[in-house]
């Protein structure tokens, strides 16, 4: 573990980019991943530069900086209690961090390739993984064992993800397809096929009852996790859509695309009521903090932008 005894902090003071709370610079490659932890105090990120920064989001300002990876940082994730932070990149090992000090924790091993999804079940001990070994695998973290493996894809799984309740279990991957496991039961659910290209991100709704995903082709689609089926889509990107969080009331979904553009949907009208766009450089993964205030965004500049959300809205609304 490396600590940053200095690093830059830039606050936008211009009254016309006023909805930009900070920005944090410190990464010297691109950002690949962001997670707010639970309790709204800390923010990690993700890089090519092969490091996890730990964001003090009240000081904003660095805490540790982990450099334990030997290859890029593909996904970060807390665990509910914000004590854990896990990690993964290109490897067959999962690491876990104390989110405070930066210490590292112990490894998970037990994927054949690079691991690439994380989630953390919201109640229990229990941490699922996905990868490029097309397996999704739930782990006991508390106690460093495995618990189970799913095997229903039939290529790399780029995303994982828990239902809010904690009954569903779903992942996405490069074939196309969203397969969802009751985990009380340990068994398959639903195949969801509607993607005509891979899947790239996943995320509940609030009340566990619709999952969202996104991939490759550009639409955003909305499914009924109970009936199986297809509920709605979303359509206004064109493209890899990289990353997507939804806001704690559930009325708001942000997404990010790699052609810079970063959309906010009303989930209800399901039409996008607010857009920004910085090329390729700035909006490629989007993170929402626990109260649905604050937006973090990270990209190819390498660095993390912290934006007040409503504030957003208020100045990029679409007619």
């Amino acid at each position: 573990m490396r600590v940053f005894p200095i690093l830059l902090l830039l606050m936008s003071t211009t009254p016309g980019r006023a909805q930009n709370i900070a920005t944090l610079k410190g990464h010297k490659h691109t950002i690949t991943s962001l997670a707010f932890s639970p309790d709204g105090t800390t923010l990690a990120s993700g890089s090519k530069d092969e490091t996890v920064l730990l964001w003090d989001l009240a000081k904003k300002a660095p805490r540790a900086t982990l450099g334990g990876h030997k290859d890029m940082v593909i996904t970060v994730r807390f665990s509910p209690d914000s004590k854990t932070l896990a990690s993964v990149s290109h490897d067959d090992r999962i690491v876990l961090w104390n989110a405070q000090t930066g210490a590292k924790l112990g490894d998970l091993e037990g994927h054949a390739k690079d691991v690439r999804g994380l989630a953390f079940h919201p109640t229990r001990d229990w941490l699922a993984s996905g990868g490029v070994d097309k397996t999704v695998r739930l782990w006991d973290w508390k106690a460093r064992k495995p618990l189970d493996v799913f095997k229903k894809h039939d290529a790399d799984i780029n995303c994982v993800a828990f239902s809010p309740n904690g009954v569903w279990l779903a992942s996405g991957s490069w074939d196309r397809n969203i397969e969802v496991w009751n985990v009380a039961t340990k068994k398959h659910h639903a195949t969801l096929k509607a993607h005509t290209e891979f899947v790239r991100d996943l995320v509940f709704s609030p009340n566990s009852k619709r999952l969202y995903s996104s991939g490759k082709d550009g639409p955003i689609r909305v499914w009924d996790i109970e009936a199986g089926k297809l509920h709605k889509t979303l359509e206004g990107h064109q493209g890899l859509v990289r990353s997507i969080a939804l806001s704690k009331d559930g009325k708001h979904l942000v997404s990010a695309a790699r052609d810079g553009t970063l959309n906010i949907w009303d989930i209800d009208a399901g039409k996008i009521i607010a857009s920004m766009q910085e090329g390729s450089l700035g909006f490629q993964i989007v993170a929402l903090s626990p109260d649905g205030t604050t937006m973090a965004t990270g990209g190819i500049d390498r660095n993390i932008t912290l934006w007040d959300l409503g504030k957003v809205i208020e100045r990029h609304g679409t007619k």
